[in-house]
């Protein structure tokens, strides 16, 4: 993509959605984390109706851990995988109260020692708890990206890298919101709207 088209592209993200952000409710960077681990392979929209009931009840590390593994997993069952995700929070917040004081750490590296956390979830907590420009390459980013032709790796790790090369980084944090509200909106996995895409003249996949 010549750089002319790369600024066209960024342009038009931004106009059509540049008002977009996070669509997981959270008032803290641990609730954040925790609604983030629950998102996997869930919609923020069930995420969002979970964690509203169980931040009521607990929303701190500590009061995670008094639930207990069991009565989390009953809380959180309908996001999926609950026996996985219970596990993993349960463990986080036992690390993060041993490891961190109860404070949720604010590099990669940190995040990334946390169980259940990989480097999708990293990057969003970095990005919108703490400012920290980021992209997570979550299945919208992942896909949208390499039908624009932003990105041509086969895995996120490449695809993020790819991202970070040649977008600016003071628009990262931006742009994975602008691609994942492209993705939700438009750009969809099955039957994508390319007749009304704004950015069909640019992509690779309608070619």
């Amino acid at each position: 993509m010549t750089s002319e088209n790369l600024n066209s592209v960024i342009a038009t993200l931004e106009r059509l959605y540049g008002t977009e952000k996070c669509g997981l409710n959270f008032k803290t960077p641990f609730e954040l984390l925790i609604a983030t681990i629950l998102s996997a392979q869930c919609t923020d929209v069930r995420v969002n109706i979970v964690t509203a009931d169980l931040f009521k009840t607990a929303e701190t590390p500590k009061s995670i851990l008094s639930l207990g593994q069991a009565q989390l997993k009953n809380m959180i069952s309908s996001c999926g995988l609950a026996n996985t995700k219970a596990k993993n929070i349960i463990l986080t917040c036992e690390k993060l109260l041993t490891d961190f004081n109860g404070i949720v750490p604010r590099t990669m590296a940190e995040l990334s020692s946390l169980p259940g956390v990989g480097r999708k979830t990293a990057n969003v907590v970095m990005s919108n708890a703490f400012g920290i420009p980021a992209i997570a390459v979550d299945t919208h980013v992942f896909r949208v990206a390499k039908r624009i032709g932003l990105a041509q790796g086969d895995n996120v790790a490449i695809v993020e890298k790819e991202l970070m090369a040649i977008l600016p980084r003071e628009i990262w944090s931006d742009a994975h919101h602008w691609l994942i509200w492209h993705g939700r909106k438009c750009c969809t996995a099955r039957n994508p709207k390319c007749e009304i895409c704004e950015l069909k003249d640019f992509c690779q996949y309608i070619k």
